[in-house]
Order: structure tokens, then sequence, then C-alpha cells
């Protein structure tokens, strides 16, 4: 059984999934996280009337530098991909509960650039530190709310994992 989802109650957003030419994926640690699920890919939010691309673009390079000239897109999911936040989450957020969670268009980016063009500090940091990690292994590194989705990001993404000759 499918579940529906009332678009209007989940806040737009883009997932990046960053892959090296070796195939591994980029992941960063989550400033001011504790506990075992501090990693993640990059994300963030799709502002009013943005294409989900032009927010991928946006996003790489606030959350982590990386600029258009240094990734080439291999996909972007056709479809919406949702998860529901945890009620203790939902309390905290401003204004209160007015998401019930996300929903997520992912890209997948060949990074062509070198890692020293990866920088965590070019606006408000989200990740302390970073690193190249096997995609397959991505969904028992996040958050348990967003583990379904990066199974699924995993599912639809393994293509790209297997890197490229050079």
């Amino acid at each position: 059984m499918t579940v529906q989802h009332d678009p209007k109650l989940y806040r737009p957003n883009i997932g990046l999934a960053l892959f090296h030419r070796n195939g591994l994926v980029f992941l960063g640690k989550r400033v001011a996280t504790e506990g075992p699920y501090q990693w993640q890919m990059p994300q963030g939010g799709v502002d009013r009337g943005e294409k989900p691309l032009d927010a991928a673009i946006r996003e790489l390079e606030e959350e982590i530098g990386v600029r258009a000239e240094h990734v080439d897109l291999l996909e972007e999911t056709p479809d919406w991909l949702y998860y529901d936040f945890p009620i203790d989450v939902r309390t905290k957020m401003k204004p209160r509960g007015r998401y019930l969670g996300q929903r997520q268009k992912w890209c997948a980016f060949r990074f062509k650039g070198r890692d020293a063009d990866i920088r965590l500090d070019t606006h408000t940091p989200e990740f302390s530190d970073w690193r190249w990690a096997a995609l397959d292994t991505t969904p028992s590194l996040v958050i348990p709310f967003k583990r379904a989705t990066y199974e699924e990001v995993v599912r639809r993404f393994a293509k790209y994992a297997a890197g490229v000759s050079e």
C-alpha cells in the first residue's frame, strides 16, 4: 500500500548525493550533534518559486563550498521522497508544528573538483567534518527518521557508486 502525503504539510527540500570519481559519496558530520547518527548527505530547503535543481546548486555551495563548475549532474529524482519528523523535532520548529516532515527531490552529482574545493566554512557551518563513504553505508549513519529515505536513495543511485574510469 502506498502512503499518500499532502505536499502542503511537508517542507520542500533538496537532497544531494555528491559522488567522487571513485564512486564514494560525500558525507558531512552535523554541527552540534551527539550520538551515533551524526552523518548525512547535504540537504536544504527549496525556496518558494525556486526549481529543485537550482536549490541543489545553491545548497552545494552554501553547505560545502562546492560550485557548479565542480560538478556534473547525473540525475534528479522525478518524484518526491517523504519523511516525517518525530514529534520532539516538530515541536522545536518555528512556527511550531507547521510541517509534518520534509518532501525531498534528490540530485546525484559527479564531483570533478579536488578535495581542497570542499569548504565547510563558506556560510554558517552545518558540518564540522566530512568524508567520502560507500553509498550503501549511509542509511546506518543517518538519524533513524531519515533512514527509509536514504535506503531509497541508495537503491536509486547505486549505479553511480561504481565510480568512473580515468
